[in-house]
């Protein structure tokens, strides 16, 4: 654990740790040579039924061989789009790209014709790796549309099509030496505030970023992972797939999350670990509400994207028996910041993000164009810099300039504050701020104030244009199972915590939030919606 005592809101890079200069295929050769014959993969379908396993020698055999069959269709560099669940060969396909030098598109599997197009088109994809239907999405249809007319997408495969899968083409079989600093993925982002971007990673920034999550989650090879974060997102392909192969231990991949299935296979498999978006536990506490499950297993749970209200933190650890640990990122920083350490108190897990990764710069800026960093406690732009920061953005050098500054510090659009002890606290997004009568709020202040009412079960609080104020605080609301929204209760409930003017002047219940394909809240959408209702 880091000790600091901060004056300016500014961390150099820590030194406990190194960054090893490793490739995504490079780890999978090293996990096999030491941990050959244990399990390393396990399908789990839609029911948390175990379906197919590879043990590390396997694993690495079989993605070897479809590398070489990429090869001796694409060129190294060349990108192929991922469009599909939580399925093995998702996972083959990271490491068979990762040996055969491709850069990995990834891609939502709940995308439509226009988004997979966009996709498609911006990354200049050869080929679309896919499936042919997921929850009702009929894939195939969609992805033939979405390439169609598009001259660089040469294939589309159907990963459950082994033939096709391992077709052998027409170059040479060899595969190509593979560098650490070389673009492995691309991952586009989630899109919360408007259309997304390709942030390009390398191979050194994903394979590290893991490892380091992994040791401070203490994962070792006795270790059980449940993977139920889509494998197109940063959290699924890297922190815990690469993450727990170099800790050599064994994941359970997780097709579609169901509560109940994920608790099932915890009590089954005696699973030690999880990570999920707030929303995903918040559904696995309600479901253990309702049926028991033996959950004793569990030695960490782990779940970030904004502040995590402390009220959701309480219960997990309560109702798990586990340690609980938040995490700070996003995809342009392949994706982890902070993290917290085994050991902290509660109460620093609940009112915190962590502390800066391994290896990694971080500070708090002013927002005013002039770059500064603020002193301790003033909320500011969190800037982070270092191995973990991506290449850029896939052909948009404008949107990349304007993300990544001249002393190459990543500045995330979110906003926050380094106590002088150096945790981070998050506060907002710079977009979502608030600006009420030319005073700044922050909308997760007044998220993790609700949150903290009994009644309340997620929350998402926006500023809406308003002619006096400018804007004016609208909050959101999904309650509880058999509660209703009292407007007046939860207005009380606010001004018994925060000052007036943070207080919410609109309230609205909905019954589901739409949400990102990582699991995050699409407010924008709430604010189109609002504006549609009401006009």
């Amino acid at each position: 654990m880091y000790r600091f005592d901060l004056t300016d809101s500014y961390i150099p890079a820590q030194t406990d740790d190194v960054v090893l200069e490793t490739t995504v295929g490079g780890i999978l050769r090293e996990a096999a040579r030491w941990r050959g014959d244990a399990l390393a993969l396990v399908e789990v379908d839609e029911r948390g039924e175990n379906l197919r396993r590879w043990t590390f020698a396997e694993l690495l055999a079989d993605s070897e061989r479809l590398a070489a069959a990429l090869a001796s269709r694409y060129a190294p560099g060349e990108r192929v789009a991922v469009w599909a669940p939580n399925v093995p060969e998702w996972v083959l396909m990271e490491f068979a790209c990762g040996f055969a030098g491709l850069v990995l598109v990834t891609a939502n599997p709940s995308y439509q014709t226009a988004e997979l197009r966009y996709v498609l088109e911006q990354s200049g994809a050869s080929a679309l790796f896919s499936v042919k239907s997921y929850r009702g999405n009929p894939m195939a249809q969609i992805g033939a549309a979405a390439a169609g007319g598009l001259d660089a997408v040469r294939e589309i495969v159907d990963l459950d099509d082994p033939a096709a899968l391992f077709r052998t083409g027409s170059r040479p079989v060899d595969l190509p030496g593979v560098a650490p600093g070389d673009a492995a993925q691309i991952q586009y982002t989630s899109g919360t505030t408007g259309f997304p971007k390709g942030a390009v990673l390398s191979h050194r920034a994903l394979t590290n970023n893991a490892r380091f999550f992994a040791r401070r989650t203490n994962t070792r090879p006795d270790s059980v992972w449940a993977n139920f974060m889509p494998m197109f997102h940063t959290s699924g392909c890297g922190m815990i797939t690469l993450g727990a192969l170099q800790a050599g231990c064994p994941v359970f991949l997780v097709k579609q999350f169901d509560p109940a299935a994920v608790l099932r296979l915890f009590e089954r498999e005696k699973v030690t670990a999880v990570l999920g978006v707030p929303t995903m536990l918040v559904a696995m506490m309600e479901c253990l509400d309702a049926t028991p499950f033996d959950v004793s297993s569990a030695e960490v749970a782990v779940s970030g994207g904004s502040m995590v209200a402390p009220e959701l933190v309480r219960r997990t650890v309560e109702r798990f028996g586990c340690a609980f640990q938040t995490v700070y990122g996003q995809t342009e920083a392949a994706p982890l910041i902070t993290q917290h350490h085994e050991g902290e108190s509660l109460e620093t897990v609940c009112n915190t993000a962590g502390l800066p990764m391994p290896q990694t710069e971080v500070s708090i800026r002013s927002v005013d164009g002039g770059n500064r960093v603020l002193p301790v406690g003033e909320v500011g732009e969190i800037c982070t810099r270092g191995y973990c920061v991506m290449i850029g953005y896939h052909d948009n050098p404008s949107a990349t300039a304007d993300a990544i500054d001249a002393d190459g510090w990543l500045h995330t659009g979110d906003l926050g504050t380094l106590d002088r002890q150096g945790y981070l606290r998050i506060t907002g997004r710079v977009k979502e701020m608030i600006i009420r009568g030319g005073e700044n709020l922050f909308p997760a202040e007044i998220e993790n104030t609700l949150l903290e009412h009994p009644d309340v079960a997620e929350v998402a609080v926006v500023g809406l244009p308003d002619d006096r104020w400018g804007e004016i605080v609208a909050c959101f609301v999904r309650m509880e199972p058999g509660r209703e929204m009292d407007p007046q209760e939860l207005r009380r409930h606010c001004r018994a915590h925060l000052s007036p003017q943070k207080t919410p002047v609109v309230w609205r219940e909905v019954p589901a939030f739409p949400l990102t394909g990582s699991g995050k809240i699409r407010k924008f959408q709430l604010v189109e919606d609002y504006a549609a209702e009401t006009a």
